[in-house]
């Protein structure tokens, strides 16, 4: 029994042409061979799915085939093959279901490109992060050559369409299957998709229009830039091809550890040693800063692991205003040696204090327990 064209496709009878086309589209795209898992089975469904959409498409054809059914349109497969497809069959529907997904690949490669992006990686102290400063750097690129301004041709002579694929960049293939012909797009192989030859090429870049040169820069570095950060210098990266922009270069920054301070954010954090009677009286002190040093007063009674907030001495912001605070931690230090003189006057302050002072050494206490025996 002949199918139904409308059940073929799940429209209604009375489907608009848009209607018939969205349903068609999607079914081929469903069921064409070079995408479902079972190939023979999708064949037969994308021959019934076409030779309904070749009728319902077609305004005469559909009304013929209201009328007298199957009879009407005798079967309905035309000359040229599968479908609304004219000569080439349904080989590009591929193409124009997945086209898009592919067609960057095969797009004519003979327009202007942008350059590639470099990087380049400098470490700094946290100093010149504080106080921003300025680095030299010097790399290798590739620059547009001076003699034939990028184009890859000797000056003076031609730059011809290719005739392989006539300008496109592309070359086409078509195949016959049982299906239809399917058309296929490759790179051109003679000009590498650039659409057009150079006769005779540069002789100073060998017709690749860019050489590999050596370059300096002077890179300003603000201040307040943290680990990780990176600048962005526009232009300064590899050279575009076919009149393409430059790419640009990006200085990645790194700050080295310092032996005294720490950074958390906008803070500063660094860790200051102070004796007893500093600890016990209070008083001021100089502590060590980015600025180099600041005073510091200690309330009287500090205790070990105190922390002082020195409020605007941290990191600037690198976009301005305020900055960061430096965070003082204080620990008091012990002394391992100490005279006989400041023995007897730490003796004479625990005594005031009330604590109890051993007098007697270790070998003293063993001898008065071996008399005791």
């Amino acid at each position: 029994m002949a199918t139904d064209y409308y059940e073929v496709l799940g429209v209604a009878r009375d489907a608009d042409e848009n209607t018939i086309k969205r349903a068609y589209r999607r079914l081929a795209r469903t069921y064409h061979p070079d995408v479902a898992a079972d190939k023979a089975a999708a064949e037969n469904r994308f021959k019934e799915i076409n030779e309904a959409y070749e009728v319902l498409s077609d305004a005469q054809k559909r009304a013929n085939y209201d009328r007298f059914g199957h009879a009407g349109v005798n079967g309905g497969i035309g000359e040229g093959g599968f479908g609304p497809f004219g000569s080439e069959g349904f080989g590009d529907i591929f193409d124009m279901f997945f086209g898009a997904a592919r067609g960057g690949a095969q797009q004519r490669r003979n327009g202007p490109a942008r350059g590639s992006d470099l990087r380049y990686d400098v470490e700094i102290t946290l100093e010149e992060a504080y106080a921003g400063t300025t680095r030299e750097v010097t790399f290798r690129h590739l620059a547009s050559c001076p003699t034939c301004k990028g184009n890859g041709a000797e000056p003076g002579t031609l730059i011809v369409p290719c005739d392989r694929c006539s300008g496109t960049g592309i070359q086409r293939q078509v195949r016959q299957t049982p299906l239809g012909q399917f058309v296929t797009q490759t790179t051109c192989t003679k000009c590498s998709g650039d659409g057009q030859i150079v006769q005779t090429p540069c002789t100073t870049c060998r017709g690749r229009g860019r050489i590999e040169q050596e370059k300096s820069l002077q890179v300003k570095i603000p201040a307040g830039v943290d680990d990780g950060s990176r600048i962005r210098i526009t232009g300064s990266g590899e050279a575009g091809t076919r009149g393409g922009p430059d790419g640009d270069l990006y200085v990645y920054l790194s700050i080295a550890r310092h032996p005294m301070f720490r950074r958390d954010g906008l803070d500063v954090l660094v860790d200051v040693p102070i004796a007893f009677p500093q600890a016990a009286l209070g008083g001021e002190i100089r502590v060590p800063s980015l600025d180099g040093e600041v005073p510091l007063t200690l309330n009287p009674g500090t205790q070990s692991n105190s922390t002082y907030r020195l409020r605007g001495r941290g990191m600037p912001s690198v976009r301005g205003g305020a900055k960061g605070d430096e965070l003082v931690t204080v620990h008091v230090v012990v002394p391992t040696k100490i005279s006989k003189r400041e023995r007897e006057l730490l003796e004479e302050y625990a005594r005031a204090g009330g604590d109890q002072v051993e007098e007697k050494s270790f070998f003293d206490r063993v001898k008065d327990a071996f008399r005791a025996d």
